[in-house]
């Protein structure tokens, strides 16, 4: 009996050592996998440690107060008030000059000019339609289209330099130049096709492309609602304006939903306006959720409530409601990232939840449950201790 018990423990013994040979073979058997030979694992255990801080009211008033008093950059206008607004010639604006009583020295009526697409519009239209531009490349012949260096020529008054000129300035300048030929000119001229300034809007829109600068101011809100408008994926908190070679970063839902009309910038020549997706403005929650999901903030604004009930919930069995983690600025500060812990189990929980506000990128991470740790090994484990159970009985 004692032989045969022997016999057995031998089987049972060179039946996991082939199941260890056959698990280590598996490296060679066929299908994809990586050859770590080459790697230098360092299994050196990490000794960082991060300070974490417990939400609670104060840590919510602090970040409601701090997030009020965040200094905004905002570009600088040329013009104080709209109403001071004045247009100046540049370079590719086509003119339209009218000398009264002289036929010969004014911008037929009849003449067609480029509208900016593929069809043309009579002067009379184009005068009601300041946003006309023409085709790229195509020079009107019946306006005086204004030449690189600035200056037109004009019938008895020769070349003058126009760009940087108000329409009323350069009336004038072309009356004082006729009076010598006619007697007491009546001089008007406006802007029929405005080339020569453009804002480029990229980005989210409807309709990207350049915009014409013309004779009426073209504020942020403007330059949207002439592009289409947004698309669904657009983010208006982080609006993006480059002047000068500096970024500026525009809230055009604050200027909506609050109001502030400091973000509603007056544009100018050269400007670059680009509307964002909402790829930066992502919460990522984790750990022990129903649905470990990616979410998109929502005008800038989306609280732990909100992230946890977007994802299911915490786990009932496996989570640990005490171990609620935010963690921060992992963008910013890839090594020293700020890390917030909010404890489900107290009465103003609920309150601070739903008060406590996620920044882009923020990661929300619920804990494991130590129950649920042992568990989990626990469940690893039973499957071979009931494999060499099972064989044990065969085996009698």
């Amino acid at each position: 009996m004692a032989e045969q018990n022997m016999l057995m423990r031998n089987f049972i013994l060179s039946l996991l050592l082939l199941l260890a040979a056959f698990v280590s073979a598996c490296s060679t058997a066929p299908g994809n996998y990586l050859d770590t030979s080459r790697l230098k694992d360092n299994q050196t255990a990490p000794t960082e440690t991060y300070p974490v801080t417990l939400i609670n009211a104060q840590v919510v008033m602090d970040q409601a107060k701090s997030a009020a008093a965040a200094p905004q950059v905002l570009p600088q206008s040329r013009y104080a008030d709209p109403a001071q607004y004045v247009y100046r010639i540049a370079p590719q604006d086509i003119l339209g000059v009218t000398v009264w009583d002289h036929p010969e020295l004014t911008t037929p009526n009849g003449s067609t000019l480029s509208a900016g697409g593929n069809t043309t519009q009579s002067v009379g239209a184009a005068l009601q339609q300041p946003y006309t531009t023409a085709l790229p490349g195509q020079a009107d012949p019946y306006g005086q289209t204004v030449a690189a260096d600035g200056t037109i020529y004009f019938p008895f008054v020769g070349r003058i330099h126009a760009a940087g000129k108000t329409v009323g300035e350069l009336r004038d300048q072309l009356a004082s130049g006729l009076v010598r030929y006619i007697r007491n000119p009546q001089v008007d001229v406006r802007v029929l096709s405005y080339r020569g300034q453009k804002v480029h809007v990229t980005g989210q829109v409807k309709t990207p492309g350049p915009l014409s600068i013309s004779d009426v101011p073209l504020s942020l809100v403007d330059a949207i609602t002439r592009s289409g408008g947004t698309t669904g994926d657009a983010d208006l908190q982080r609006v993006r304006l480059t002047r000068n070679n500096q970024l500026y970063v525009l809230d055009a839902n604050r200027m909506l939903d609050s109001g502030d009309t400091k973000q509603n910038v007056m544009l100018q020549a050269g400007d670059i306006l680009n509307v964002p997706d909402r790829i930066d403005s992502r919460v990522f929650v984790m750990g022990e959720v129903k649905n470990p999901i990616q979410l998109t903030m929502i005008k800038g604004r989306l609280s732990i409530a909100d992230a946890l009930t977007q994802s299911g919930g915490i786990l009932d069995t496996d989570a640990n409601p005490r171990q609620i983690f935010v963690l921060r600025g992992m963008q910013q500060n890839p090594t020293t990232p700020e890390v917030y812990r909010l404890d489900m189990t107290q009465p103003d929980s609920i309150m601070l939840s739903t008060q406590f506000q996620l920044q882009p990128m923020d990661v929300v991470y619920v804990g494991t449950a130590a129950s649920t740790t042992f568990n989990r090994v626990l469940q690893q484990v039973l499957p071979t201790i009931q494999t060499l159970f099972y064989l044990r009985q065969l085996t009698r």
